[in-house]
């Protein structure tokens, strides 16, 4: 387990450095989504479903954001609407919440603010998505390493790595 919270962790350093780029971040969410799925599935952490679909959903995703470049816009709102549901659904794993029924509401209240945000400013919405999935990914990571992390030590790693994502990626410091 510790090691495929390692793989997660430094997939969540790529995000946060090069998700800016398509293929990467649609790779990120699918991962991201796959991580929210897991919680769903009953003894899906004793098998080979705790790999198979976080990375499946990964490929798919990264695959499906590459070959369709060309419909960049319809890419983009639905990589926005997805990771708005998958950012969603982490954070309330991240915080151990579970309220059945409205998990998924505010899942979809996710979504459309993730597609809001990528309808309005591509470019720095996929900056932020990009920061807040790597984010996520990185967080979940560093719990899967060290389980007696605590939630308010992983929540503030996580914010100081969104806004290092958001900075980096933004090219906010040593513009000219």
């Amino acid at each position: 387990m510790s090691i495929f919270g390692l793989l997660i962790f430094v997939f969540g350093l790529l995000l946060l450095t090069v998700g800016n780029r398509l293929a990467v971040l649609g790779a990120g969410v699918g991962a991201l989504l796959g991580l929210a799925f897991l919680v769903f599935l009953p003894g899906a952490q004793d098998n080979l479903l705790w790999l198979v679909i976080p990375i499946g959903l990964a490929i798919v995703f990264a695959l499906g954001s590459g070959l369709a470049k060309g419909a960049i816009n319809l890419v983009t709102l639905a990589l926005g609407a997805l990771a708005g549901g998958a950012v969603i659904l982490a954070v309330l794993d991240l915080f151990r919440l579970d309220f059945g029924l409205v998990n998924w509401l505010l899942a979809l209240v996710g979504a459309v603010v993730g597609a809001g945000l990528m309808a309005k400013f591509k470019d720095w919405g996929v900056i932020i998505l990009a920061s807040l999935v790597g984010a996520l990914l990185c967080t979940r990571g560093l719990q899967m390493m060290v389980p007696t992390l605590s939630e308010m030590l992983a929540s503030l790693v996580g914010v100081v790595l969104l806004v290092g994502g958001i900075i980096y990626q933004g090219k906010l410091f040593g513009k000219k």
